[in-house]
């Protein structure tokens, strides 16, 4: 009975750290990255957890954004805050049509990489492993650069 008990008390503590919102999309700024209008009328800059989309100018960038305004542009969501970044955007898992997970569905289209830098998610890999598998959308690509090489090489090629 106390092992039950220490268990439930662990997974509370696991979500101390996690907000909820719900709000309104008003902008897309990118795949990953939308300004959210919540329900106190803050405007909210949110950057989707655990996934990356490709960068401006990279293929499959407008799919990605596209794929985004689709999903979720002038809609209600709710967003499961993980924190917040050094640029002070809520790092969230978003939901949509009641139950969808935009940050899942990114990866099984193809249109996302799973953010290995910053997650271990297991299922989140299979998911952009069987998009890899089956050539779904930017895994069309032969040698798909993962943004954050494309962002390193731009730094550099700035600083020279």
């Amino acid at each position: 009975m106390k092992n039950i008990i220490l268990f439930f008390l662990f997974l509370l503590s696991l979500n101390t750290n996690c907000q909820t919102l719900t709000g309104k999309v008003v902008g897309i700024m990118d795949g990953d990255t939308f300004k959210l209008l919540t329900q106190d009328s803050t405007i909210v800059k949110v950057r989707l957890a655990n996934i990356d989309c490709p960068e401006k100018k990279q293929p499959f960038s407008q799919k990605a954004k596209d794929f985004t305004s689709k999903a979720i542009f002038s809609k209600t969501v709710c967003i499961d805050v993980l924190k917040k970044d050094r640029y002070r955007r809520s790092i969230a898992i978003v939901f949509y049509n009641d139950s969808l997970n935009l940050n899942n569905q990114l990866l099984t289209n193809g249109l996302a990489w799973h953010y290995t830098k910053y997650s271990k998610d297991i299922e989140l890999q299979k998911m952009e492993d069987m998009a890899r598998k089956n050539k779904i959308g930017l895994w069309q690509e032969a040698n798909a650069i993962p943004p954050w090489e494309w962002r390193d090489y731009k730094k550099k090629k700035i600083k020279q």
